[in-house]
Formats: structure tokens, C-alpha cells, sequence
């Protein structure tokens, strides 16, 4: 006889369901064609979001090169990139040219097209009003939305979504493709923490076809059952558990229908197998499944490079080719899509302007960040350049910061993705955007 779920699994099961929303795993391999889940995903007329956090603090002096300045040399006489035109260097270590001033490490090579399709803005000198370089003060006061580590306690992310909340958002609408739920996303109205897309699913025990009597029905799909008697339960009563349940039952829908393990990527894409590229096919997956996504937080780790950073080869550099190579095939993967999606590149702070007896830099103040998308204004270098000279150093020692990073956040937030009360996301800070977003479609 075929046995349905007992109480005891349809309890531990919508228990299951509830925790899912908040914790699950992504790291995924695909989606199918495009499914349209809510008419809501349908009209959206603002861009995907995508942050992906740069932990450990990147060295911007490094990744984006001010090798006009004589200073950045004298500084880093071991670290230092070539000049562009420096035809001594091997080509692995000259820094590839952007505007005459600034440069790219060659391990970013592969997004100097986007640069030139100005689909790719470089910010230099940015970063947050803590001045203790630490890692953990420096990563709350920006995932919190702060000058520094005092004020609000909720993730900047966060108060955007729940700013701009509508009754038919998508379940999937937030997504953390990473292990843990990042402090931006504190307080957000639905978000869920995933590592495989493809594990992302209703686990219920299966039944044994130990004892069937030749020629009887098989067993019951127990998880069509489990996932029948939830939406039941769930359905008849109005309060927050059952909404949580609710909407996690339909993300389970939805990733189901993707069908993620039979994804493919656009022809001649390519992704590395290092978690950001993992990262990234997923989030791409999600994008073109129209789902509808609105945010997708992801992060890399390994930045803090205190000993033996590198130069051509090494952490650094290892780290830039691997996150370059991403990028690249995650714009490819999406081809017009990037239309409406922006991505944003960010680091808790940059590293000292000078290097260490360890060959490596240590914490410092104002680093270099990226984004790219079809709506922004790009093929240019954002900067306030403060200098190097000892005397124009933040303390003598850091580049200093002159781009608040909440004004680059405000930029894509109004422009892009359709904020209209940016106090709310950013309390007490009077905003000045540097203009890198265009405003609505394009």
C-alpha cells in the first residue's frame, strides 16, 4: 500500500521548508530556457543587481595602476606594474592602459572590452569614513550602509528591498550565492542563502519498495505528497510562518522548473571552476530563467595580501585572473540581457600605498572599484585623484578616500533600480552621485 508522509515528516518537513528561505546552498550549474513567474517580472523596468564583494581588502594601487604618478614606483619598487609603453617588462608585467593615466593589471585583460564598449566604469579612492583598517569595522559600517561602524543596524541591501517592495515579488527576488547571508542583506523582506542551486530542493526520506508484490503501483513521489500536504497546511493560516513557507515552497518550484543541471552556458562560454565562476553561471542562470531576480550577492575571498602578494604571478594576480575570467563569461553568458543588469565590484578598503619587507601590502584606506552594465556610463576612470606624495597620503601612509562609497551605491540604486528614497537606505548622509549610471532603460 502506498504510505503518505506521517505527521512526524510533514512536521519536520515544513520545518524544513520555513528554515529553506534563510539557508540553503548554491554554486550551481544551470537553468533552462526562460519561465516567466510572476507578471511582476514581466513589467520590472530596473536592473538586476549584482554585488560581489571583494573580501580581505583588494589592492586597488595594484588593480587599477596610476602609473602616471612617479611616486606609485618609488613606493612599490618591487610590487609596482610597468608602464604601458615600458617595452623592457614582459607583457604579464605591464599594466594595460586605460585612460593615459590609470591602467588595468593584465590579469584583467579579458573586461577591457567592456571598458571600450563603455559598458565598464573604474573607480579609484573609494571607500568608507572608518579609519581603523579593520577588517571586521571596515566590512560592517559599508554592509550596514555607515560611515562607520556605528548608526544602523540593518544591511544597506536590505532597507533598499524593503523600500521597494510589491505583493507579486518573486520568491527568488534575493539571493546570496554564498555560504552565510551577508550583513547587507540583514532584514530583508525574502532572501535566501544558497551554494548549489542544485541541492536547492524539498529532501524527504523515500519509501522502500522492500516487500512490493510484483505487478503493484510503485510508491507515491513522497516529495509531490510532502510538498502538497505543506502548501496545505501553509495555506490556511495568514501569519508570518506560513508566508515564509509559502514563498519557500514556490523558490523550490521555480529552481525546479530551471532544471539546473541540464544548464548551458551561450555557445563558446566558458566559466572557471573557482567559486566565483561557479558563482557567477549560476547567477547567470537565474538571470536568463527570469525568475525574477532583483538582487544576487556574491563574494571572494583570499584578498589580503600581506606576504608575497605578487606581481605577474601569485595571490593577487591568481585572484584577478580568476575573477577577469568570470566577469567576462558572465557578460557573454547573458549577451543582451546586460542591458538590464548592473554589476558592482567592491572591497572593504585598499591596501597601504607602500609595500612591505614581506613583499605584500598591509591595510589601508581608499581602493578601486568596478561596475559594469548596459545602462552605465563607462570607458572612463572615476576619480578624485588625491596623489601619493607622502604629504598627500591619508596619515602619510594610505591613498585617501574621496568617493564616499554610499554615493556610488546611491548612483546605481536611483539609477538603475528604481530607488526613490534613498534616506531610507542611507540615513544621514547627503549624497553626491558621480553620474557613472544612466537613469531608467537604455
Amino acid at each position: 500500500m502506498n504510505k503518505l508522509p506521517t505527521r512526524r515528516e510533514v512536521l519536520s518537513g515544513a520545518m524544513l521548508a520555513a528554515a529553506a528561505g534563510a539557508a540553503a546552498g548554491l554554486h550551481s550549474t544551470s537553468c533552462l530556457a526562460s519561465i516567466a513567474l510572476s507578471p511582476g517580472e514581466k513589467e520590472r523596468t530596473h536592473d538586476t543587481l549584482v554585488v560581489i564583494f571583494l573580501r580581505g581588502g583588494a589592492d586597488g594601487l595594484n588593480i587599477v595602476p596610476p602609473y602616471f604618478e612617479d611616486e606609485y614606483y618609488r613606493l612599490r619598487p618591487m610590487l609596482s606594474l610597468a608602464h604601458p609603453n615600458d617595452r623592457r617588462a614582459s607583457v604579464t608585467g605591464r599594466t594595460v592602459d586605460l585612460d593615459g593615466k590609470f591602467g588595468l593589471h593584465p590579469a584583467l585583460s579579458p573586461l577591457l572590452p567592456l571598458y571600450k564598449q563603455g559598458q565598464m566604469a573604474v573607480l579609484h579612492a573609494v571607500g568608507s569614513g572608518d579609519n581603523t583598517r579593520s577588517h571586521f569595522e571596515a566590512v560592517a559600517a559599508m554592509e550596514t550602509g555607515n560611515a562607520r561602524n556605528v548608526g544602523a543596524s540593518s544591511g544597506w541591501l536590505a532597507r533598499h528591498l524593503s523600500a521597494t517592495m510589491r505583493e507579486d515579488d518573486s520568491p527568488l527576488r534575493t539571493v546570496a550565492i554564498t555560504e552565510t547571508m551577508p550583513d547587507s542583506l540583514r532584514g530583508a523582506p525574502t532572501a535566501a542563502a544558497l551554494l548549489h542551486l542544485s541541492d536547492y530542493r524539498l529532501e524527504v526520506p523515500s519509501s522502500s519498495n522492500r516487500g512490493r508484490k510484483p505487478g503493484t503501483q510503485p510508491p507515491v513521489d513522497r516529495s509531490l505528497a510532502m510538498t502538497s500536504t505543506l502548501r496545505t497546511l501553509y495555506g490556511s493560516d495568514q501569519n508570518s510562518l506560513s508566508t515564509a513557507g509559502k514563498n519557500t515552497l514556490d523558490a523550490l518550484d521555480a529552481v525546479k522548473r530551471l532544471d539546473p543541471a541540464h544548464y548551458r552556458p551561450a555557445r563558446g562560454v566558458s566559466y572557471n571552476t573557482e567559486p566565483i565562476g561557479l558563482g557567477l553561471k549560476q547567477a547567470a542562470c537565474l538571470i536568463k530563467g527570469r525568475v525574477g531576480l532583483e538582487v544576487a550577492c556574491l563574494e571572494m575571498q583570499g584578498w589580503d595580501t600581506h606576504v608575497t602578494q605578487g606581481k605577474e604571478s601569485g595571490f593577487q594576480p591568481t585572484r584577478l585572473k580568476e575573477l577577469g575570467g568570470a566577469l567576462a563569461a558572465f557578460c557573454t553568458d547573458i549577451g543582451t540581457q546586460l542591458q538590464g543588469v548592473t554589476v558592482v565590484v567592491m572591497t572593504e578598503f585598499g591596501r597601504r600605498a607602500y609595500e612591505n619587507t614581506g613583499l605584500g601590502t598591509d591595510h589601508g584606506r581608499g581602493g578601486a572599484w568596478f561596475v559594469i552594465g548596459g545602462g552605465i556610463r563607462g570607458g572612463k576612470v572615476y576619480t578624485r585623484w588625491p596623489g601619493l606624495h607622502k604629504s598627500q597620503l591619508d596619515e602619510g601612509n594610505d591613498l585617501k578616500v574621496t568617493t564616499d562609497y554610499r554615493d556610488v551605491l546611491a548612483d546605481v540604486l536611483v539609477n538603475r533600480m528604481g530607488a526613490t528614497n534613498l534616506n531610507a537606505v542611507f540615513p544621514d548622509h547627503a549624497v553626491h552621485l558621480p553620474g557613472l549610471a544612466h537613469s531608467g532603460n537604455v
